[in-house]
């Protein structure tokens, strides 16, 4: 079995933004030489998301306004982790719920997705440099 690992590095320039890596995944896959194995992407910071879903404008302002709606920005005194120094409480659910991480199958060389699904970067706290884990193994 052999084994790839890279690290995709971010910094958004808002707070918050989805951004479809699909593309640097797929690229990620090539370079890895596996044709059957699994493929996990993961966020490796506690303020920010990997998900899957469709690339389509309105589910992503649909995703913003319910993100919001669960865990409003401010405030920031509702959140006791902001008596840290923080302002990110709110950033910390808001990655609970969209999740830390994706597996997805590689067939044939390709990742294995359903219709319309995409990869997606989600942060929730941007303006610094975050990275992003892609591991593959497989054959």
């Amino acid at each position: 079995m052999k084994s790839y690992r890279k690290e995709l590095w971010f910094h958004v320039p808002s707070r918050r933004a989805f951004v479809n890596i699909t593309g640097t995944v797929e690229d990620c896959l090539r370079e890895s030489g596996i044709r059957e194995g699994l493929c996990l992407v993961n966020a490796m910071h506690i303020t920010a998301s990997v998900f899957i879903n469709d690339d389509e404008t309105g589910l992503h302002q649909d995703y913003e306004r319910w993100l919001e709606t669960l865990a409003p920005h401010e405030p920031v005194s509702r959140y006791l982790h902001n008596r840290t120094g923080e302002d990110n409480g709110d950033a910390h659910l808001k990655r609970q719920v969209m999740g830390r991480e994706v597996v997805v199958a590689v067939t044939g060389g390709a990742l294995d997705f359903g219709p319309w699904e995409q990869i997606f970067y989600g942060e929730f706290d941007g303006r610094r440099k975050k990275r992003v884990l892609v591991k593959i193994i497989g054959e």
